[in-house]
């Protein structure tokens, strides 16, 4: 699913108008009836609706939403925020429409806010995404008092004062909603972890945008939801062995750190791959071979560190990183992996994580050696470390490309929506997860999924989507089942499925 930039909604808007061909009024329409619908869903209409409206457009849909509720025995009431003398031509059709079923009040003065039952549901329809500068006077007066209310809070199409695909300052005032229903697509604000606050829990209603501009649309920034990820999926010929589903090779573990390895190693083979050796630290023989009996180990020399890297000929991926430390003699490893993988004879794809990426970040030569489409899978202080301190989300993100183009390299961005960063600057954004997955060692477990993927003959990009998405969705079906709270990095791996 794309999202798309401001003037590109702008775009879509018009040439669905003109294509369709259906009048600017009447997509209104659509737009509030899908509204009207997910609200329908949401409340019950023995709850009264106080609908907040600016004189744009947005404000257009919040008097149309006002009067398909009133049509389905909602008690609505229309407040319409007087802060400018111009309205556009659709907000005074449907304010014409309006005055068939109720009298809309006009607030003209910061001392004239409603008080309103704590069991109202109020309706953000001030100001839509084409805002291109902050809120004032008193529209921002109005967002700050809808903020200080207990009510629920549902914004339309995005919150008032929150910009649709660029940073606001610290101070600007905007809506907090409990819940933001969009139009059609995803905004790119949803998906930053700064404006958490500003979005609330966000749902998309179509509401029949053209088609043939979206798939036209350039964008470098998509939304991986259900659809787009099961096309990714390769089905499984029935005549296919464990030599088809390749051989991965994850190094991972330390002393007091083998349950890294161990999470890494069960979610790889959870997630399809024919063979996998795991070469580890010697403490850890017993407990790999104990909890992964599937799984092959190679032991390193060294007790409690990896201090050599084996023959690689024969792996398809390669992953580094769960709980390997920093230790001298696991620098010289990476340097070493790095040098292998580069030679001519080695096709393994590689896949680094956790130290490892510290140990990039500490030895910037390494950085070089990178072989093309590698994967990083940094959380955001190891990004930090790895690619650069930044104001805001906004700026990270571009860090993010800028970093992956220079180095050809593919970055998943953990977190809430974690971004999946490709060399040529596409950003797809995860729609599965859930805060239950912050703890220790689900880092791990994505990291043995997109090795088993990679060593599946899966491309990079793909890998690297689908498994972020898999690992996402493995973390809610588990919450399903434990709670949030409850959850834990091994119930991710016992509700891998494909």
């Amino acid at each position: 699913m794309k999202i798309l930039n401001v003037e590109q909604i702008r775009a879509l808007d018009a040439y669905t108008i003109e294509n369709e061909p259906i009048s600017s009024l009447d997509l209104m329409e659509r737009a509030s009836n899908a509204f009207v619908r997910w609200f329908c869903n949401q409340f019950v209409n023995t709850r009264p609706v106080a609908i907040f409206c600016g004189k744009g457009n947005n404000g257009g849909d919040g008097l149309a939403i006002a009067r398909i509720l009133s049509s389905n025995s909602y008690d609505v009431q229309v407040y319409i925020i007087e802060y400018t003398d111009k309205a556009s031509q659709d907000f005074q059709s449907n304010l014409a429409r309006l005055k068939d079923h109720l009298q809309p009040v006009s607030v003209t003065a910061q001392g004239s806010f409603p008080t309103l039952a704590p069991n109202v549901i109020c309706i953000d329809a001030l100001l839509g995404s084409g805002l291109s500068r902050p809120a004032e006077g008193l529209l921002a007066h109005i967002i700050d008092s809808l903020n200080a209310l207990p009510n629920k809070l549902v914004s339309v199409d995005i919150a008032s004062g929150l910009y649709t695909d660029k940073s606001n300052q610290k101070d600007d005032p905007i809506i907090e909603p409990h819940f933001t229903v969009s139009f059609q697509l995803p905004k790119l604000a949803f998906m930053m972890p700064q404006n958490s606050k500003f979005v609330g829990s966000w749902h998309l209603v179509d509401i029949g945008l053209h088609e043939e501009f979206i798939k036209n649309a350039e964008t470098p920034y998509h939304y991986t939801d259900k659809r787009t990820a099961e096309k990714l999926i390769k089905p499984r010929d029935r005549f296919s062995h464990k030599g088809t589903f390749g051989h991965a090779l994850l190094m991972a573990g330390t002393y007091g750190k083998m349950g890294a390895a161990a999470l890494s190693g069960k979610a790889c083979l959870r997630s399809g791959v024919g063979l996998l050796t795991m070469h580890i630290p010697s403490c850890g023989y017993d407990i790999i071979q104990i909890s992964i009996p599937e799984a092959m180990a190679i032991t390193d020399q060294n007790a409690k560190h990896l201090s050599e890297v084996t023959d690689l000929t024969s792996y398809s991926a390669i992953g580094i990183g769960p709980g390997v430390g920093k230790d001298a003699a696991t620098v010289q490893v990476v340097e070493k992996l790095l040098d292998g993988i580069n030679a001519d004879d080695i096709n393994a794809r590689l896949i680094i994580d956790a130290d490892a990426l510290n140990i990039l970040s500490e030895n910037r030569h390494l950085l070089d050696k990178l072989p093309e489409n590698t994967v990083l899978t940094p959380h955001p202080k190891e990004f930090q470390r790895l690619a650069g301190e930044s104001q805001d989300e906004f700026e990270r993100l571009q860090i993010g490309i800028d970093f992956a183009k220079k180095h050809k390299v593919i970055i998943c961005l953990k977190g809430a929506n974690t971004a999946v960063i490709l060399p040529n600057g596409e950003v797809h954004f995860n729609s599965t997860g859930n805060p239950g997955m912050a703890t220790g060692g689900t880092g791990d477990v994505l990291t043995g999924i997109l090795t088993s993927l990679l060593a599946q003959k899966y491309e990079p990009e793909t890998a690297a989507i689908l498994a972020v998405y898999q690992h996402g969705l493995a973390g809610d079906r588990a919450a399903d089942q434990r709670g949030q709270s409850a959850l834990i990095a091994s119930d991710l791996v016992e509700h891998l499925g494909w």
